[in-house]
């Protein structure tokens, strides 16, 4: 991809998870990784979604410096650097405020397995990462370490929202619409005030296995 290709689809995706009420205001960010010339291309910070074009999108390095863009890049640029240092396999990460995923974050409840479809999409659960103040290393190094030890491809981050990686963007943006579908549904179980039933270990293995 060129350079105003990998733009252009950050872009896209950006304005396709504000659509979806993904991000309130100006928050949220996402961002992906040209691993074979070391850029990330990323949202820039407080800028608002409603006239945000290919141009906006900020270049920076692994460390965080920035290499072509006419803004600030999002400040929790830590917390995408960190998720591409430590896991290889990603090349696109999708951070959002979704309200009902962050409500569970909030609470620091982990989202069972309550749907079939959180299994390929997510690998399982949805965990919550320990808080870290928004635009540190600790934000970004709490995310991925739970990432990591759960094997998942999104997870919470205590009082702050989502975020979810894949080998793409669009791969990483489903994964983030999934997290606050499952979100959603098992809000609107629990105040029925019904048991919940979970799927079974046995289901989960066997759905891993397909």
């Amino acid at each position: 991809m060129s350079e105003y290709s990998f733009k252009e689809a950050v872009c896209q995706e950006t304005l396709a998870c504000y659509s979806e009420k993904l991000f309130a205001g100006t928050s949220g960010n996402l961002s992906c990784y040209d691993r074979a010339n070391g850029l990330i291309y990323i949202t820039p910070g407080s800028y608002p979604y409603e006239i945000m074009k290919p141009e906006d999108i900020m270049v920076i390095d692994i460390d965080g410096n920035v290499v072509e863009g006419p803004h600030k890049p999002s400040s929790e640029w830590r917390l995408h650097t960190w998720i591409y240092k430590k896991m290889p396999q990603v090349n696109a990460v999708v951070h959002t405020h979704s309200p009902y995923a962050t409500s569970f974050a909030v609470v620091h409840k982990t989202i069972p397995v309550i749907l079939i479809e959180m299994v390929p999409f997510i690998g399982g659960d949805v965990p919550v990462a320990d808080f870290g103040v928004p635009g540190t290393d600790r934000v970004g190094e709490t995310a991925a370490e739970t990432l990591i030890e759960h094997e998942r491809n999104a997870c919470l981050m205590a009082n702050h929202g989502v975020v979810a990686v894949g080998d793409s963007l669009p791969r990483a943006h489903v994964r983030a619409t999934y997290v606050e579908d499952a979100a959603t549904i098992y809000h609107h179980a629990v105040t029925t005030g019904m048991d919940i039933h979970l799927i079974s270990e046995e289901d989960i293995a066997l759905m891993k296995k397909r």
